[in-house]
């Protein structure tokens, strides 16, 4: 019985629109049905063992090393509009509207399906870049526009992309998104479920003051200026691997972690420093407020050509680490999510992270995370240091701790159902992290 009262508490949970301040709650990615994008694609990589890039140094300098990681996105409003950049996503069915592009030679065409009521970047009064983006289950589309405004009956745009969330398409060399750098947006921003899971397996998109006029893969386009000591779009950043992260906040430690392990991708022209995510009102800010203490003289660049396969694909060499459980994901345009399928075959949908759960020692946790890492990289093949290590015993191990974290976080969510999310702030709380000097897209 208890275990059917957990299956119909997750039914509940992605399968009945929320009311009250649930509502508030950004929507399911997984809900939908669709990856975010296959296992193997570039914002999947781990870049933790990538060589430092040449120009790190010059990079990391023109960027302003003094620069605080800055969560620009959290709980509650700020000047009238929700704090990050919102998403939506609609059913297979969805009616398509007319989208008049100021960049039309650079944008996917219309029609999109975009519901009049649509979450605006901002608020639907706000100024500043308006992002729009939706996620059409069924078909597993991403529609993104940058500067949208309802126009009659359909929208008006800057730009616009559609992204094939099951393949690794690129956009044609030299097209914007509605990013500067050519890149779809979804794919970097943190989301609370993720965070609330404990891993968060994506790079992170983030912002910079001034950019070189250059792009690198995966990024498309550049907005930038002449300077080979500026970043260029689709520069990867990484949190060095000394910084130490042990005394943050759970909800920073994550994200600090998929920094470590995923990095940074250099997207767009704005304040740098500033990391992109998805308003939720279960966000805690003042966890997201001590990222700051982390600066950018904390990171370095590195040099990603490695895992490049084709300059024209997404597709990164040796993809990303799977979950312990997981079967190999179809990699490239070949991956195909169903609706429905399990959540553990979805990018972004793996495991309950047992740092997920308090009760579960540091100890035990960072054994687990180890064994994880090793059962990934498959029996005799080389770790860190080299050295070929036993796989067999130590996917066993992982596989044992999978069982006792999934275990303790049904007993979690029987004990906790009805509960609201802990450590949400109000609207009227402390300062919001988000909104600092004006980040719009400079061309």
């Amino acid at each position: 019985m208890r275990f059917l009262a957990v299956v119909a508490a997750l039914t509940l949970a992605v399968g009945v629109p929320a009311t009250g301040p649930a509502a508030l709650a950004a929507p399911s990615l997984a809900a939908s049905g669709c990856p975010l994008f296959p296992a193997d694609n570039v914002w999947h990589a781990d870049v933790s063992r990538l060589p430092v890039h040449p120009r790190s140094g010059a990079y990391l300098a023109a960027m302003g090393p003094g620069a605080g990681i800055h969560a620009d996105f959290g709980a509650g409003t700020w000047e009238g509009g929700p704090i990050g950049i919102p998403y939506t996503v609609v059913p297979a069915g969805q009616p398509k509207v007319p989208v008049r592009f100021a960049y039309a030679g650079e944008s996917d065409p219309g029609p999109y399906p975009v519901p009049p009521d649509a979450p605006v970047e901002g608020g639907p009064d706000a100024g500043g870049d308006r992002h729009v983006l939706v996620v059409q289950a069924g078909t597993c589309r991403l529609y993104e526009l940058f500067d949208a405004h309802r126009e009659g009956g359909g929208w008006r745009a800057g730009s616009g992309a559609v992204f094939d969330l099951r393949a690794n398409r690129l956009r044609p060399d030299g097209w914007t998104s509605a990013d500067a750098a050519g890149l779809p947006i979804l794919a970097g921003l943190v989301r609370y479920e993720e965070v609330a899971r404990g891993r968060v397996d994506h790079a992170i998109r983030v912002t910079v003051d001034r950019s070189q006029a250059a792009h690198l893969w995966p990024a498309r386009h550049h907005a930038g200026q002449a300077g080979a000591s500026l970043p260029p779009m689709g520069l990867r950043l990484r949190l060095r691997a000394g910084v130490d992260i042990g005394g943050f906040p759970s909800q920073a430690r994550v994200i600090l972690r998929a920094m470590r392990t995923h990095g940074l991708v250099v997207a767009d022209n704005g304040s740098s420093g500033f990391i992109g995510g998805v308003p939720d009102e279960r966000w805690d800010n003042d966890a997201l407020h001590q990222l700051r203490r982390v600066t950018l003289a904390d990171f370095e660049a590195v040099d990603t050509t490695g895992l490049r396969v084709s300059p024209a694909s997404a597709a990164a060499r040796g993809g990303a680490a799977a979950a312990p459980g997981a079967r190999p994901a179809a990699t490239g345009q070949a991956q195909r999510a169903r609706p429905g399928a399990a959540a553990a075959l979805r990018p972004g949908a793996g495991r309950r992270a047992l740092a997920a759960d308090p009760r579960v020692p540091a100890g035990l946790r960072d054994l687990g995370d180890r064994a994880a890492a090793t059962a990934a990289r498959g029996p005799g093949d080389p770790g860190r240091d080299g050295a070929a290590t036993p796989g067999l015993a130590l996917q066993l191990l992982a596989g044992l701790l999978g069982l006792v974290a999934a275990a303790l976080a049904m007993r979690q969510v029987v004990r906790t159902r009805g509960r609201p999310g802990a450590g949400r702030h109000a609207r009227s709380g402390p300062a919001p992290p988000g909104r600092g000097p004006a980040a719009g897209r400079r061309r």
